[in-house]
């Protein structure tokens, strides 16, 4: 897998923030990923139903994916509002201009704490407000304004 190094760094970053993460390639090794198939097809909708949200790792190897769109479609239809997209850039100086439908969804950003300190927040569009990572993960529908 070409982003398996970035993939595995955000997985360890939110299971030590208390999140449960699922990666296909690690909890579920047997898919075949480079093919679509039915047997993959069904497991993939199974842990996708088991998930209350949807994180989109955005890199510059995404839009190649065979599987990374039609799971976007499929959680969308499953659980709308929860989903979110972490675009991963070279450089803090980079924009990310992914595929036009991600602009559809919140993006995943380092949001700055009163008093000092970061957190990890789900951005709405036009930053019309906020949900912090963790909340969002669980369900929680609740947009705070900036």
């Amino acid at each position: 897998m070409v982003d398996a190094e970035l993939v595995l760094g955000i997985k360890v970053l939110l299971e030590a923030q208390g999140q449960r993460v699922y990666v296909d390639w690690i909890d579920d090794q047997a898919l075949e990923r480079d093919r679509v198939t039915a047997k993959t097809a069904d497991v993939l909708r199974k842990r996708m139903r088991q998930s209350e949200s949807f994180l989109y790792v955005a890199t510059e190897n995404a839009p190649k994916s065979k599987w990374m769109p039609w799971e976007l479609g499929y959680f969308d239809g499953l659980r709308q509002g929860f989903i979110s997209i972490l675009p991963l850039v070279d450089n803090a100086s980079s924009s990310f201009q992914g595929q036009e439908y991600l602009g559809l969804y919140p993006v995943v950003e380092n949001l700055a704490l009163v008093g000092g300190g970061s957190r990890l927040g789900v951005v709405e569009k036009a930053r019309k407000g906020y949900r912090f990572l963790d909340a969002f993960s669980k369900g929680d529908r609740t947009v705070r304004a900036f």
